[in-house]
């Protein structure tokens, strides 16, 4: 008999210092993200996607799946009470009608922080055991990002984790969820199992796995396995969060627990060897737009300056001026900057029309964390309804629903500035934000991106250089300057230099 297997998603990555709360509609109307998704649904919409849960569908086709249930928003501040009892129920109810299944699927992230809880993951995990018992496999897929708790250790079965940042191996950790949940079954008892939280936090821009240290750490995770080792892998953390175990976390199951401890010293031991490698990169915003004027003089493509403390995709308000204020007054030319929130300015640009101009106040939505709005006369030279598909290695298929999206010539001063904005907050992480306009990036000597890391899978192979700007924003980068309350005793802040 097939095994029946219970899928469901609930994806959140929480900041905690933006005012931006996440109530329940933001999980219902989607964004970059898909809208809320029930049932069948959650077959026909996420097979053959990019996503967790499309991986560990399609991996699946052997099972017999029951769909639940997929939530998920783009990251921002603490996720309500409401809204996280709200999902939460209806998953644990969803279950509970299907029930009897031989396990349970969940694609989380691992960095969901509510009003009331600290580990939203955790609690979710808390609940289903209180219904479904402590024996049924419940197989977990998370984020790189995610801040895991010893309590989440305890309630997962197994977890697989990202092992790519920019994520493109989404759907390939869904996948090896498969494989560790057949495992399981197969076996018929618990796996042997390993946990281990270390005590630095590093910098989101330097996480990346494109580069070192993160690309040398994440290939070491094959070669832990075998023999008792059936998975290892580990956490970087989120770093805008918090709370009392934000930061690494180590992960290793198996069927022979002196095997398991073992890999998961090993990959303690080779990420605490590391910690000095994490660096900050940070270059001030006007001194990181004077190198891109200089280097896009000689340059055949477009100098690439990255604004990752306002990066949507890490719960940042995705509206501050900082590095455009830069690029207009330091007289970039051939310049675009793509995206930024601002909804009021998009509707005026569509109000205006193809080739109207108007006044504008760009951004500056909350001045206490970016600064002011930047006020110029603008040229309207695209628009769209921000409903597009992207086309980038990490989100390519799925399909952005933005809102009213314009591209603005700023036509004040010496500068040949354009600017993308848009009426729903998300990261530029694929260039379908700018050529679904009508654009192309490679028209520009000088991009402005706003986003830390994911834009580096799909930008950075037509990019000259990548620099990343200091200019501000609520995905604080200099973890030194973050004023953590809640973080345990004893755990260092790396990369503040």
């Amino acid at each position: 008999m097939k095994p029946r297997i219970a899928i469901a998603g609930f994806q959140h990555e929480t900041n905690t210092f933006v005012p931006i709360p996440t109530p329940y509609e933001d999980f219902v109307r989607g964004g970059a993200w898909p809208a809320m998704t029930h049932g069948d649904e959650v077959i026909s919409v996420f097979s053959g996607s990019k996503l967790p849960i499309g991986g560990f569908i399609d991996a699946a086709t052997d099972w017999d799946l029951v769909p639940i249930l997929w939530a998920g928003s783009e990251p921002s501040g603490y996720v309500s009470q409401a809204a996280f009892d709200r999902i939460a129920a209806m998953i644990c109810d969803g279950i509970q009608k299907a029930y009897p299944v031989d396990g349970i699927y969940l694609d989380l992230h691992g960095a969901m922080v509510c009003e009331h809880y600290e580990d939203g993951e955790g609690e979710l995990l808390r609940r289903l055991r209180a219904a479904f018992g402590p024996d049924l496999p419940i197989v977990v897929s998370l984020d790189l990002h995610g801040n895991l708790t010893p309590q989440f250790f305890e309630r997962a079965s197994a977890v697989t984790i990202y092992r790519t940042y920019p994520h493109i191996d989404m759907a390939e950790t869904g996948a090896r969820a498969k494989a560790l949940m057949e495992t399981r079954l197969q076996r018929g008892k618990d796996f042997a199992r390993a946990y281990a939280q270390l005590d630095f936090i590093v910098p989101i821009q330097e996480q990346s796995t494109r580069r070192d240290p993160g690309a040398r750490l994440y290939g070491m995770l094959d070669s832990l396995e075998g023999g008792g080792v059936d998975s290892v892998d580990f956490a970087f953390g989120f770093p805008p969060a918090d709370i009392e175990h934000c930061g690494i976390s180590v992960f290793a199951y198996g069927s022979d627990q002196a095997d398991v401890d073992g890999a998961r010293d090993r990959m303690v031991d080779a990420l605490n060897a590391a910690e000095p490698e994490f660096d900050n990169p940070l270059v001030p915003a006007a001194e990181a737009v004077r190198r891109a004027i200089a280097l896009a003089g000689t340059a055949t493509r477009p100098v690439v300056l990255c604004d990752p403390q306002d990066n949507p995709g890490a719960g940042a308000t995705g509206e501050t001026t900082g590095l455009l204020t830069a690029m207009v007054d330091g007289g970039a030319r051939s310049a675009c900057l793509a995206m930024l929130w601002d909804p009021d300015t998009a509707q005026a640009a569509h109000a205006a029309g193809l080739d109207g101009e108007f006044n504008a106040a760009i951004g500056g939505l909350f001045p206490e964390i970016g600064g002011s709005p930047l006020a110029a006369r603008v040229q309207v030279l695209a628009l769209s309804d921000g409903d597009f598909v992207f086309t980038g290695p990490m989100f390519g298929g799925l399909h952005a629903q933005l809102g009213p999206m314009a591209a603005l010539r700023i036509l004040d001063g010496e500068s040949d500035v354009t600017v993308i904005v848009g009426s729903r907050r998300a990261q530029n992480a694929d260039q379908a934000m700018i050529t679904h306009l009508g654009l192309d990036p490679l028209d520009y000597k000088i991009l402005g991106i706003k986003s830390a890391v994911h834009f580096l899978a799909d930008y950075e192979p037509i990019a000259e250089t990548v620099i990343f700007a200091e200019a501000p924003g609520a995905n604080p980068c200099r973890l030194d300057n973050i004023a953590y309350t809640r973080l345990r005793p004893g755990v260092r802040l790396g990369g503040g230099g």
